[in-house]
């Protein structure tokens, strides 16, 4: 089984990915949120943060691509592949009002013809192994099916699949009967992406798909950085390498932002999935949430690390 992480904006930055390398490894492709290629054909400081070679030594790195221009998307691709990148992939699944609104992520799926003339002409010209990851459509599943045979008609490097629709946004149940016919007769290889918070409910996934070799983690791993490690027969997270961690991102985002404070807002979002580790910790994830202070903050932390125990199974609830 091939595990990815899941490009989530906000949280699985070159900060947090570089640290979830290092303390826990398991995965082994590294999706970055989307970078968002404009005419003026060139990577803000931002983005370029996030693909520069030397920040991903070691990992099997794959930028993400979020447009509806294939003039732009095939200008990012190709500086990519010059910059030593194999494969980019295609973000047809945001749910975001605000790209969805400028007809891009899941967006762009309302316009069939336009993805179609799109594909034709990024697979004309791009330099890379081009993949791409997709809901079944904006507001039916029942889109998925014009959608999949534009998919076939090119040499995708692979389809990743997030069975809901734009309007699900991350609630209802997948609807996996959409998923197994992306699955058959696919030229290409299919992963599957959705609500795999455990190792248990990836094992049921594989058992009921045999022909999936990529799972896709997002929420899950959020939630456990040990997921992936735990699905290959690894251990469970313990308590200092979580510590080391949450550690290294907060002084790797002070670093890149020359702001403790930045840091510890940026941590928040971290914080959000993992106190769920952690057994009675209401109150000490409200004063993560609530704090103004870095001191605050760092205080709020050691605290979760001296004085809570860690869950025996870990209970989402986002």
């Amino acid at each position: 089984m091939i595990a990815a992480l899941a490009p989530m904006e906000g949280l699985t930055t070159v900060c947090y990915r570089q640290a979830l390398h290092r303390w826990f490894g398991g995965v082994d492709r590294y999706y970055t949120p989307f970078l968002t290629p404009t005419q003026d054909h060139r990577f803000p400081k931002r983005e370029l943060r996030e693909v520069l070679p030397e920040h991903n030594e070691g990992m099997h790195t794959i930028p993400q691509l979020l447009t509806c221009k294939a003039e732009d998307f095939l200008w990012a691709a190709n500086a990519l592949a010059d910059m030593g990148y194999r494969e980019v992939n295609l973000n047809l699944g945001c749910p975001s009002g605000t790209v969805v609104a400028k007809g891009k992520g899941s967006g762009f799926l309302a316009n069939p013809e336009k993805l179609d003339q799109f594909l034709e002409e990024v697979f004309t010209y791009v330099k890379c192994a081009v993949s791409v990851k997709t809901r079944l459509g904006v507001k039916d599943p029942e889109e998925f099916p014009a959608l999949l045979e534009i998919f076939r008609k090119y040499p995708l490097a692979q389809l990743i699949v997030h069975p809901r629709v734009q309007k699900d946004m991350y609630k209802n149940t997948p609807r996996m009967a959409f998923f197994a016919a992306a699955q058959e007769d696919s030229p290409f290889p299919v992963c599957y992406n959705g609500d795999l918070y455990t190792s248990a409910a990836v094992e049921q996934l594989l058992r009921q798909f045999p022909a999936v070799e990529q799972v896709m983690l997002g929420r899950g791993l959020a939630g456990d950085p040990a997921l992936a490690r735990r699905c290959k027969g690894g251990a469970p997270a313990g308590r200092e390498e979580l510590e080391g961690f949450v550690t290294q991102i907060y002084e790797g985002y002070a670093a890149a932002f020359d702001s403790r404070r930045n840091a510890m807002l940026r941590m928040k979002e971290v914080w959000f999935y993992l106190i769920h580790l952690f057994e009675g910790g209401d109150k000490l994830s409200k004063a993560i949430k609530k704090a103004r202070d870095p001191l605050d903050y760092e205080g709020a932390v050691r605290s979760v690390f001296r004085e809570l125990p860690l869950a025996p199974q870990l209970h989402p609830r986002w």
